[in-house]
């Protein structure tokens, strides 16, 4: 096992990660939150954003983001780990890291400021209207985009030195 590999196996284990918690809101939290009042969704989202910025997902996160370029430095005399680490970065770094911070950024800073104790039930209403579709539209596209980087790394992880 070469300092390479061992860097390529940490970069497949925290793009998994990263994922898998796409996936598993998908397909467990979002359904949980369809199902509760407009006032519990915007008081648990608020809950949850605010639980989510710490040390152990950002690292999982940003490290992707850091640890894929760096593979694809390591590996550029490998021409299929070189091409597929590439496509992961730039898959990764688009719609993962790029949909965040042009989508879910700006959505969730609009959450936290929301006001649940001031706010009446129809401006309430209005607010989940306008924020869990297109949150959770951006959070497919970071879902698929984060799982064909899985795809991109694991496939790297086993392809040989030159199999073009």
């Amino acid at each position: 096992m070469t300092v390479s590999n061992i860097i390529l196996t940490i970069t497949a284990t925290l793009t998994a990660l990263v994922a898998g918690l796409f996936y598993a809101w998908s397909v467990s939290i979002t359904l949980g939150l369809a199902r509760v009042t407009d006032t519990e969704y915007i008081s648990v989202f608020q809950a949850t954003n605010r639980a989510i910025q710490n040390p152990v997902f950002l690292t999982a996160f940003m490290g992707t983001q850091i640890l894929l370029p760096v593979c694809v430095f390591l590996f550029y005399r490998q021409t299929t780990r070189f091409w597929l680490l590439l496509a992961a970065t730039a898959v990764y770094t688009i719609g993962v890291i790029g949909v965040t911070f042009a989508g879910n950024i700006p959505l969730n800073n609009r959450l936290d400021k929301f006001d649940l104790k001031t706010a009446n039930a129809t401006e309430i209403a209005g607010f989940r209207k306008d924020f869990e579709t297109p949150w959770n539209n951006l959070n497919t596209v970071r879902t698929v985009s984060s799982t064909l980087a899985v795809i991109l790394v694991i496939i790297a992880c086993l392809s040989r030195e030159n199999d073009f």
